[in-house]
């Protein structure tokens, strides 16, 4: 399968270096060069992966991505960016980011971690399934949580946060797990953000008193059911 990647990259030099190196790799490239171009290339294009630069005219790559990630929970989304602050990649991967890679950068790696993003693609929708947590039912394909007749939706971290947990009920998750999990790698700089959503993930699970997500305090966190 030849995967497609959309590339929005506002730098033209930099931008037909990563898609002549793509290409030559085995990927299908369609460019854009802002966000509103990238936008419009996706809804058209369809693509396997959106490799986009953060600071573009326009639309710019955080914009961009909270239109895709209405339309798409799951596309798999890098962001390319000489931005460094933690605020920053903190806001990136709370709109939906999988993976961010400051610049300058190294071709190799973009492409090690695309290769990852949809190799783990790949398996995750090979492997959807609905899980039974105390009285919610949690759809992972539709990412959404049923309860009294009602569906609430999740979003695309709290669905790939709770999947995990839900698999290993009465378990502890290792923090590095999920941190893998969520966003692809394991940052001391993202492990504010993740127990963030864990505060979410119990309160969508409130309805239940029987449910609850343990802390194990410099290990990880449980999902049990009494």
């Amino acid at each position: 399968m030849r995967y497609k990647v959309l590339l929005v990259e506002d730098e033209s030099d930099l931008a037909k270096i990563i898609s002549d190196t793509l290409s030559d790799t085995g990927y299908k490239v369609v460019s854009a060069g802002n966000g509103e171009k990238g936008l419009a290339k996706y809804l058209i294009e369809k693509p396997d992966i959106v490799v986009a630069d953060v600071m573009m005219p326009k639309l710019d790559g955080f914009g961009m991505a909270r239109k895709i990630r209405d339309l798409s929970s799951d596309v798999p989304i890098i962001f390319l960016t000489a931005k460094s602050g933690i605020d920053d990649i903190e806001e990136g991967f709370g709109i939906g980011a999988n993976d961010y890679l400051r610049k300058p950068f190294e071709l190799r790696e973009l492409i090690v971690r695309i290769k990852a993003l949809l190799m783990r693609q790949d398996q995750s929708h090979a492997e959807f399934m609905t899980f039974r947590i105390g009285k919610y039912i949690f759809n992972d394909e539709n990412q959404t949580l049923s309860f009294g007749g009602k569906e609430m939706c999740l979003s695309n971290i709290e669905a790939r946060l709770l999947k995990p947990l839900a698999a290993n009920i009465g378990k502890t998750v290792l923090a590095s797990d999920l941190m893998v999990a969520v966003w692809g790698r394991d940052e001391v700089s993202q492990r504010n953000s993740l127990h963030g959503y864990i505060h979410k993930l119990r309160r969508f699970l409130c309805g239940d008193p029987s449910i609850s997500i343990v802390n194990q305090r410099g290990f990880g966190y449980m999902l049990t059911v009494k």
